[in-house]
């Protein structure tokens, strides 16, 4: 029997137009993925990055079933679970002149809360904001986030030193990747924002969110839609 390829299915009533189009959209996809597939493979090969200071966090407690633990504080080594370990660190745009908690940066993270005990099987993950713990874990009650380890960096330059806060306070959002090296050296190995160029905004990152790419599946596509904290 020969295998069943689904991307060959001819779907009832499709017009030789339809269908023509349908194959030239699917090769453009698939070039799209080798292309993506290129970008990752560039990304993996990039050179170890500078060390980093051993930031010290306020956490408290790290999940919602933890209860009241008092706020104790955790330095960024103490993020990686075992050797060899990529973390994955995604800064929030909560607190000092971001008075509310970022919408967008909100969709992104209840996405990824639903993902992180998948993730934890490779790599691991934490929150970082400027807001203080108790905000912020209120915050994470009302979303439901579970599965998210939410950090306070209000006390540190961790935010500023890697571009997501301006001296004024100023709240950018960014997600980081960092490695440990066998002596404990802490290495910084890649950023990504939402601003990739002075004409590209609120892109960088559309790839860490399924929402935007369900969107862009339909034919009205994303459009000017944005999150909002009222749902």
């Amino acid at each position: 029997m020969p295998p069943f390829h689904a991307y060959r299915t001819r779907l009832p009533g499709e017009s030789p137009q339809y269908q023509a189009a349908r194959e030239e959209l699917r090769l453009a996809e698939v070039e799209l993925m080798h292309h993506q597939e290129r970008v990752a493979a560039q990304r993996r090969a990039l050179p170890p990055g500078p060390a980093v200071t051993d930031y010290t966090f306020l956490e408290g407690p790290a999940y919602l079933d933890q209860g009241d633990l008092p706020v104790r504080p955790v330095q960024l080594g103490e993020l990686f679970s075992g050797p060899e370990r990529a973390l994955v660190v995604y800064q929030f745009m909560y607190g000092k002149r971001q008075r509310n908690p970022c919408p967008m940066c909100t969709l992104w993270l209840d996405g990824f809360n639903g993902i992180a005990h998948h993730l934890q099987r490779n790599a691991d993950l934490a929150v970082v904001a400027a807001a203080d713990p108790e905000p912020l874990r209120a915050h994470a009650r009302r979303r439901g986030w579970e599965r998210l380890r939410l950090l306070s960096c209000g006390a540190n330059t961790f935010k500023y030193d890697f571009g997501s806060e301006d001296e004024q306070g100023n709240q950018e959002s960014t997600v980081s990747v960092f490695t440990r090296d066998a002596d404990g050296t802490i290495r910084h190995r890649y950023s990504a924002r939402p601003r990739m160029a002075e004409d590209i905004d609120q892109r960088g990152i559309d790839l860490l969110s399924p929402v935007w790419n369900l969107l862009d599946l339909t034919p009205q596509g994303r459009g000017d839609w944005y999150p909002s904290l009222d749902y």
